[in-house]
């Protein structure tokens, strides 16, 4: 059996202003007490436990918890804002009818139910099965985000969220989940910035994910950062990375969906590449590391590779990595090393094709190496 291990996002159900308020209140009060916190050596910070904070009104799971991640925190030296945060066993989660609510104790000795809103297709499943004990329970967060809600209804009992962001409960959840069953075969998955995936068949068709649209996201960012920093616009610099990164995970949730299910419609497994270093290892010149369209430290391939991996768990869906080294150069009919230029790729015989379609191929019926790659010192 595998782990998975999932946080659920869960916005508040009709959330009302006055509670809102004391969410505000209570996680400005515990940033308070984090930075403080901070403030004393780590040798004696880790000594301290909820009873030294009785005067405080947040409950001690919380606090304790505060502890903790003030003492984890080794290179912070002032909390901006830390969420509210308590273990697995400072909450529950209760269902009556189709509604669930989550009860925790954040204010000492009152314990309360607050509804949540769940997606009826994602996460139904996963509540039930932690009412009934078949999942772990994890932490649980208080979070705000940190977008702006317009044209929000006078009267206070409908509000679903204040009017600077709305409130969501994460919750950690471990659960176990069927191995995958083993398959013959396996869907090469190639990677790139100019396409984002490419995933075929063992000498089928390819699908591809084209990367035109990140390309234009980053470069059209970058021009207005460089605006802003013009008229020193931090704030606003800021509000638009958040944004340009939550595009992009978009983007990436979407691809990593479709691969998982491309995989299942086929009964195949997934196979990526290995690029764990390519930044480091990989060379870049002046006119390509000045485009954020180009540039390898803007190309967020290892996310693409943690959703697809997570998602094939949960699916039932093998997974696996293999090293990249030679994948891209080498002609996927016979494996000799040919000519790769731009998105065509040349076998010493002349024959052509696509070179990202040519190295998906390469890694879904990658077998082994032959010789080992790393040089050795000839014997005498």
């Amino acid at each position: 059996m595998a782990i998975l291990t999932l946080t659920l996002k869960l916005p508040f159900y009709r959330l009302n202003q006055c509670k809102a308020q004391e969410f505000d209140r209570l996680t400005e009060l515990n940033t308070g007490i984090a930075n403080q916190l901070l403030e004393i050596p780590k040798t004696e910070r880790r000594k301290y436990t909820s009873k030294d904070f009785n005067h405080i009104e947040i409950g001690s799971g919380w606090i304790n918890q505060t502890i903790r991640n003030s003492c984890a925190a080794t290179k912070v030296k002032k909390f901006k804002c830390l969420p509210l945060e308590v273990n697995n066993q400072g909450w529950r989660i209760e269902k009556k009818g189709d509604t669930y609510s989550v009860a925790f104790s954040i204010i000492r000795g009152v314990k309360k139910r607050i509804p949540l809103a769940i997606h009826q297709s994602s996460h139904t499943d996963t509540l039930d099965k932690i009412i009934t004990k078949e999942a772990k329970k994890g932490s649980l967060k208080l979070w705000k985000s940190k977008k702006r809600v317009r044209n929000l209804p006078s009267h206070g009992k409908c509000k679903t969220h204040s009017r600077q962001g709305i409130w969501y409960v994460l919750l950690s959840v471990s659960m176990e989940v069927p191995d995958a069953e083993p398959v013959k075969n396996w869907i090469g998955v190639d990677r790139g910035q100019n396409q984002i995936a490419v995933a075929s068949l063992p000498n089928g068709f390819g699908k591809f994910w084209n990367g035109r649209q990140i390309k234009h996201l980053r470069r059209r960012y970058q021009k207005l950062r460089k605006q802003l920093q013009k008229a020193n616009k931090r704030k606003v610099i800021k509000r638009l990375e958040s944004k340009e990164r939550r595009i992009i995970t978009y983007i990436n949730h979407c691809i990593s969906k479709q691969l998982v299910q491309f995989a299942k419609d086929y009964g195949m497994g997934l196979r990526f590449e290995d690029l764990s270093h390519i930044r480091q290892t990989s060379r870049q010149s002046k006119k390509v590391r000045s485009d954020p369209g180009n540039n390898h430290h803007t190309w967020s391939y290892f996310q693409l590779e943690t959703l697809t991996r997570y998602k094939a768990i949960k699916s039932g869906v093998p997974f696996e990595l293999i090293p990249a080294p030679y994948t891209s150069k080498s002609d996927h009919r016979h494996g000799v090393i040919g000519k790769r230029n731009g998105h065509w790729f040349r076998g010493f015989d002349g024959y052509q094709c696509n070179s990202d379609w040519n190295a998906s191929q390469n890694i879904g019926q990658w077998l082994g190496f032959s010789c080992p790659l790393d040089s050795r010192p000839s014997r005498t």
